[in-house]
């Protein structure tokens, strides 16, 4: 099978919307379907279309007007194939879905009725390997050569996701990792012989206060100056 699993997110929070049944084991299958999750909370920060490579599986994704269509596919399907996978299926959903009950949805898979789409058309791809509803092969390749795809590595995807849910690395030289260095010990020292110099200048002060007052009145001037 060349498309092994498929998904409908929408796109300003990563709620899953509608899903293809996944019969599959593959252990690199259920990694792509995590790391397209991942894709999936931070497609805000990702182009509109793009794919993560994998060793035997890629990731492909496409966004349109609030919502990413998504897949898992093999490694060995050619890149305008998935993308003839993936407008068919955008063009299903746009069709049989109203966009105000993707806008209003809360809960996640509100569209179950719609996984039973997905299932066919993924079928016939995987029997037939040709484009099904709206979109030719030469169409999509066409607009691959005029606009090349983005290709992501998992772990641009995973830093990616991490600065969307700000947790991003910070630099050794960002100015946020400054901190105040401890007081050392000559500090600490002129600080007290600081102090102290104060405390005898107001001493010696209030001491000439008082023996002016009792010298004469005239001084009350000279205190005040």
């Amino acid at each position: 099978m060349l498309i092994l699993f498929a998904l409908v997110v929408r796109v300003r929070d990563g709620l899953p919307l509608s899903a293809s049944t996944d019969f599959h084991h593959n252990p690199e299958l259920q990694e792509r379907k995590q790391q397209l999750r991942t894709v999936s909370k931070a497609l805000g920060l990702f182009p509109d279309r793009g794919v993560v490579k994998g060793h035997d599986l890629n990731i492909y994704f496409l966004s349109s007007e609030g919502v990413s269509y998504m897949s898992v596919c093999g490694a060995s399907l050619p890149a305008a194939t998935a993308f003839c996978f993936l407008e068919d299926l955008r063009w299903d959903f746009t069709a049989r879905i109203d966009k105000a009950k993707v806008t209003l949805a809360t809960r996640p898979y509100p569209f179950l009725e719609f996984d039973n789409s997905i299932a066919r058309l993924q079928q016939q791809y995987n029997q037939k390997g040709a484009p099904a509803l709206e979109v030719t092969l030469t169409e999509v390749q066409e607009d691959l050569k005029t606009r090349p795809l983005q290709i992501l590595t998992p772990e641009e995807v995973e830093l990616t996701n991490k600065a969307s849910n700000g947790h991003a690395e910070q630099l050794p030289d960002s100015g946020q990792n400054l901190r105040l260095e401890p007081v050392t010990a000559p500090g600490i020292l002129s600080l007290v012989l600081n102090i102290m110099c104060a405390s005898l200048n107001l001493i010696r002060g209030v001491h000439l206060t008082e023996y002016t007052f009792q010298d004469d009145y005239e001084g009350v001037s000279c205190v005040l100056t």
